[in-house]
């Protein structure tokens, strides 16, 4: 049924043909398998807990893939702690504040998590903590502090509850989410791929996070709301309360006006992070990390689209909104240039654009949703007036490879009518033969092969 879903898929936006197969080959392909055991655990648990971060850090350059594939399983560790609400909070909150001095003990491991692939991560730990300690000490320090400061956040939230107010939701955020981007820039600096201003522009990099995190939190209502046996409640009572006495209430249809008023108004709280992730993008020097953060940025985007005015979300499942396939292939593969992310989020703004003004233009908090709209589109305007479109140079580079391939076939055997090898004596003509059939294989591996973008200008605050 899935293979059919996508072959229709396929018919109507041919444009996404390409892209998925580039994901499946990524998928079947791509993945790194070190020969080292715990190495390749850990990148083998990579791929199973988070199918997209997956492909895109096994994309970074070689000195990065294993400190951002340790950073992210490290705090995948920590964040299933935090998920679990089968821990009571007075082992919870211990155990989140003192996970950072876990990390290098190789004989910790635990039960917890609700996936069988986290509890595999979590019950085989100190394979993740063999590698973590191979890492260089600056490395380990970054990954060490990070693990630190959103541990201790967790647990302060384990503490007070739910988020009263929007600062209280952004402060959460900060910890789960924000500190991430945080640690990601110092390793990318540690590197020598990224100049040091990047660690210096902190407020961009938490804006990255956050707007991640919010349009998971926003996604994931229904999962979190029935999580056994308690509920996970990340939305600010500021919100919901101006429409519910409590945030389960959404569930129930006779509550649906309401609930769709508060969801506007929390997608509409996100939108105000993305201007700040395009000024952080167009800081990224080196192409490979641009792709590992660009793609994420652009398929929050794109589901936060599908998130507004979408009744879904409080009614399930979280695969009910969800990119299509065919999206997330497009969007991964094209993300690869500050051109090609401001086309996609102005077209993403453009769009929710037009459903504020006709599906919900009496929504309480609209005129603030198109007030960042507005923001989004200028500096997508502006950053593509000044931005170079490499799209067509890559892609008649590409056209290229392919029609000299394959012109060289139809020379070798004589498809046209001109003089080829059926003239040459048998000896040579039998190395036209190979020949020719490497060469067409190398003109179609070039027209496949993922794109290197070029160096991105600098955009002015």
């Amino acid at each position: 049924m899935g293979m059919l879903r996508w072959g229709v898929d396929s018919l109507q936006n041919p444009d996404e043909l390409i892209p998925v197969l580039r994901m499946i080959d990524a998928d079947k392909f791509g993945k790194i398998k070190p020969k080292d055991e715990d190495r390749g655990f850990c990148y083998e648990i990579l791929n199973l807990v988070s199918r997209s971060f997956a492909i895109v850090i096994q994309q970074l350059p070689a000195q990065l893939r294993d400190p951002v594939c340790i950073f992210y399983l490290v705090l995948r560790a920590l964040d299933t702690v935090e998920d679990d609400m089968k821990i009571a909070a007075t082992t919870k909150i211990p155990l989140l504040r003192d996970f950072y001095e876990k990390i290098s003990d190789r004989s910790f491991r635990m039960t917890a998590g609700d996936q069988k692939d986290y509890i595999r991560l979590l019950d085989q730990y100190p394979k993740v903590t063999s590698v973590f300690l191979k890492l260089t000490p600056r490395e380990q320090e970054r990954i060490a502090d990070i693990t630190m400061r959103m541990g201790n956040g967790m647990a302060d939230f384990v503490h007070k509850g739910v988020p009263d107010t929007v600062g209280d939701y952004d402060l959460y955020c900060h910890y789960v989410a924000g500190v991430v981007g945080l640690g990601l820039s110092q390793l990318f600096v540690a590197s020598g791929l990224q100049s040091p201003s990047l660690t210096r522009s902190e407020d961009l990099s938490n804006h990255m996070g956050l707007f991640l995190q919010k349009t998971n939190i926003i996604r994931d209502y229904f999962e979190d709301i029935n999580e056994l046996p308690a509920p996970r409640m990340f939305w600010p009572r500021e919100n919901w309360g101006k429409y519910a006495n409590n945030l389960a209430e959404f569930k129930d249809p006779a509550n649906k006006a309401a609930a769709m008023c508060c969801l506007n108004e929390m997608v509409t709280d996100a939108l105000r992070h993305a201007v700040y992730c395009l000024q952080y993008m167009s800081m990224i020097e080196d192409p490979q990390i641009f792709n590992c953060c660009a793609i994420p940025q652009t398929m929050a985007f794109g589901t936060l689209s599908l998130c507004y005015n979408n009744y879904t979300i409080f009614t399930g499942p979280k695969a009910a909104v969800k990119l299509r396939r065919g999206t997330t292939a497009k969007l991964m593969y094209t993300s690869n240039n500050m051109f090609a992310m401001y086309r996609h989020f102005l077209n993403f703004a453009e769009k929710l654009e037009v459903r504020c003004n006709t599906e919900t233009s009496e929504d309480p908090s609209v005129t603030t949703t198109l007030e960042h709209l507005h923001k989004i589109k200028a500096a997508c305007k502006a950053g593509l007036a000044r931005t170079k479109d490499d799209t067509f140079d890559e892609l008649r580079s590409r056209l290229l490879a392919l029609t000299g391939g394959s012109f060289y076939v139809a020379w070798t055997y004589n498809f046209l009518d001109l003089r080829g090898p059926g003239d040459l004596p048998t000896f040579l003509s039998v190395t036209q033969h190979w020949w020719s059939i490497l060469i067409f294989l190398i003109s179609i591996a070039v027209f496949f092969i993922p794109s290197r973008p070029s160096p991105r200008p600098t955009l002015s605050a």
